[in-house]
């Protein structure tokens, strides 16, 4: 993270109905921007929603984030525009390396205090909002996932807010190592990322799952 690191854009969107919307033929992905930005919640930004209650939102899925660095990448790989928003992600952030972000880091957004959580797993709905061939596939093997937030100081959020790290854990899992380790079926990593103090009962459910195979 670096001395310009801030949020550029503020998303938020409403649940529809669409054919190609998985089980459910209902999601919240089209996230639009908000000029002046949005209050956040312990359940997330206001006038935001989620469909499927079952696999987004929550207290460890509240918030979104995604680099408008790693978007740019992946215009260039699949040659089309990619506007804020565009993975349904509520915060696009600029100058964060989401790569190297920790579990359990904490970031003082605007007047918000965020905790870093979870990396996405991507769905079919994903695959099918953006009309991409493989796209499950592709987006799992670059690991390029964005972070989920839990909020832990609600406030304000807005285009151009600085975004600073409070606290890093000095344990070093990331939140990319989790997500390699959870397609792995790496139990050791995920127990350990189960251990950590608050952690998302995601890490434990994967764990166990990893284990069971073993």
């Amino acid at each position: 993270m670096d001395s310009t690191s801030s949020i550029l854009s503020v998303q938020t969107g409403r649940a529809f109905d669409a054919d190609w919307a998985g089980r459910l033929k209902r999601t919240a992905i089209d996230k639009t921007p908000v000029e002046g930005g949005a209050h956040v919640g312990p359940n997330g930004l206001e006038g935001d929603q989620q469909a499927d209650l079952e696999h987004h939102g929550g207290r460890d899925k509240a918030v979104y984030a995604y680099a408008r660095e790693d978007l740019d990448l992946w215009e260039a790989r699949i040659g089309r525009t990619l506007a804020n928003g565009s993975f349904g992600e509520n915060l696009t952030t600029t100058g964060l390396d989401l790569l190297d972000t920790v579990v359990g880091e904490r970031w003082r957004a605007g007047g918000a205090l965020l905790e870093v959580t979870l990396p996405r797993t991507p769905c079919g709905v994903f695959q099918a909002w953006l009309a991409e061939r493989q796209w499950v596939r592709r987006f799992t093997e670059e690991g390029r996932t964005g972070v989920y937030l839990r909020v832990l100081e609600p406030g304000h959020v807005a285009p151009g807010d600085p975004v600073t790290v409070e606290h890093r854990p000095e344990h070093g899992l990331t939140v990319l190592s989790g997500f390699r380790a959870s397609r792995a079926g790496d139990a050791d990593t995920l127990r350990r990322l189960a251990g950590l103090p608050d952690a998302a009962p995601v890490w434990s459910d994967q764990a166990e799952r990893a284990l069971a195979r073993s």
